[in-house]
């Protein structure tokens, strides 16, 4: 049910550690998310734009409040990120595999932060378009 919430297309996302490479994940996600006509913003304090779309350096510097906040960066930028998240009032992030923490999804618990985790928003996404075609 989280994840059906997560994933509405009325949502707006924001990529955290969308890459340049198009074999790195952050890159793909993003790339996936676009393609499948969710408004989403890319995140990276290391690049100016990705595909041809603007990226911002932090959360802070994004035109608007994004919905759901999809980290791809190690567990100690994720801990940076959630307490941000919190500070600026967003209420969903979603840990793609190999970014979270014990530490973090707890934090992200006590502060009434809804929290997805050990499962990647691409396969998610693809998985229920599919069971809605059926």
């Amino acid at each position: 049910m989280l994840i059906k919430k997560f994933l509405d297309k009325k949502n707006i996302f924001a990529v955290v550690g969308v890459s340049k490479n198009p074999e790195k994940y952050g890159h793909k996600v993003y790339h996936d998310l676009r393609n499948a006509g969710y408004r989403v913003y890319c995140v990276n304090p290391n690049a100016s734009e990705i595909l041809g779309d603007k990226c911002y350096p932090n959360l802070e510097s994004l035109p608007i409040k994004p919905d759901v906040v999809d980290v791809v960066v190690p567990p100690k930028i994720t801990e940076q990120i959630v307490e941000t998240c919190k500070k600026l009032g967003i209420t969903k992030v979603w840990m793609q595999p190999g970014s979270e923490s014990k530490a973090v999804i707890k934090f992200c618990e006590e502060n009434g932060i809804d929290v997805v985790y050990g499962v990647c928003v691409m396969v998610e996404r693809a998985r229920r378009q599919k069971e809605n075609l059926e």
